[in-house]
């Protein structure tokens, strides 16, 4: 099988190895799996724009999905090495942003796609929060980015 190219430029990767307990009965990644691959890429690449998890708990703010949509093209499998990447995205409120990810096979076929919506909250409460300054400042969408959006096809 060829590779696949990234969905859109300057990707945030990070890898993953198929472990025994996530297979479920139908012999291939459970769907739930995804979500947790989707959650520690996103928290990889929050650390890497300079925003780790102890700066958003000392802030008493984070980012809490309100919505996800994910389309799976075909079964990650036991033994599979798997690289999640992900982007921000322009969020449709004052409070979200948005991610978009890509599962694929290592160097190979992409396995699913999906669209993450955050809003920003605060933890103790659970309730909706203005962005702190180093979430504006760190939560930017890529211009590049931004700018393949148009042309990029829905999930």
């Amino acid at each position: 099988m060829s590779a696949e190219s990234w969905d859109l430029p300057d990707p945030h990767v990070v890898s993953f190895d198929v472990a025994d307990a996530d297979i479920d009965e139908y012999q291939h990644v459970n769907n739930a799996v995804y979500m947790t691959w989707f959650d520690r890429a996103a928290w990889d690449h929050s650390a890497h724009l300079g925003l780790p998890i102890g700066e958003c708990l000392a802030l008493d703010r984070g980012m809490a999905v309100v919505r996800s949509v994910i389309a799976y093209r075909r079964p990650a499998l036991r033994g599979d090495r798997i690289e999640v990447a992900t982007w921000l995205v322009p969020g449709t409120g004052p409070l979200r942003i948005g991610r978009r990810f890509q599962v694929r096979r290592a160097g190979g076929v992409t396995l699913a796609r999906a669209g993450i919506d955050y809003a920003c909250i605060a933890l103790t409460s659970g309730r909706p929060s203005r962005w702190p300054e180093s979430f504006v400042r760190c939560y930017v969408p890529s211009p590049s980015v931004v700018a393949a959006l148009p042309g990029l096809a829905a999930l």
